[in-house]
């Protein structure tokens, strides 16, 4: 499992012309889904991107978790994560979970973050979304579980 995360003044996500999912200051996480992936991977997928810290403390370091400043995260699926890109030009994507056990995991992931956070946004698993942000820094991270 990929999860990439982006630290954002603000982020929103919009299907077809409606915003389904908003956030001011906080990160937005484009999750992958890779065949291996089971519901305890998205658990603790879950709890390390609530725990990361790529927020600045008093003294400037990236001390500060999303859960330290009561921050939104906007959770976006995103099967290219999963993608196989070692080889060639084209991306493969036998590496990615199937959809429907994808789908599962996603929304697994969503009730957990919601259960473990108050301000938790989703995308729509398989939508065509339409992702709008304002990164702050930049600070993008590469998460793995």
């Amino acid at each position: 499992m990929k999860a990439l995360i982006q630290r954002v003044s603000s982020a929103s996500v919009e299907v077809e012309g409606r915003i389904v999912g908003q956030i001011k200051k906080g990160i937005l996480v484009f999750i992958g889904i890779e065949k291996q992936d089971e519901l305890e991977h998205a658990d603790k997928m879950i709890d390390k991107i609530l725990s990361y810290r790529v927020f600045s403390d008093t003294e400037g370091k990236m001390n500060l978790s999303v859960s330290d400043i009561n921050g939104g995260v906007l959770l976006v699926s995103q099967f290219t994560l999963a993608a196989e890109t070692n080889s060639g030009t084209r991306a493969g994507f036998s590496t990615a979970k199937p959809p429907l056990e994808a789908e599962n995991i996603y929304n697994h992931m969503v009730e957990r973050a919601k259960y473990l956070s108050s301000d938790i946004e989703s995308g729509i698993f398989a939508a065509d979304m339409k992702v709008a942000l304002v990164n702050d820094g930049p600070v993008t991270f590469l998460l793995k579980c």
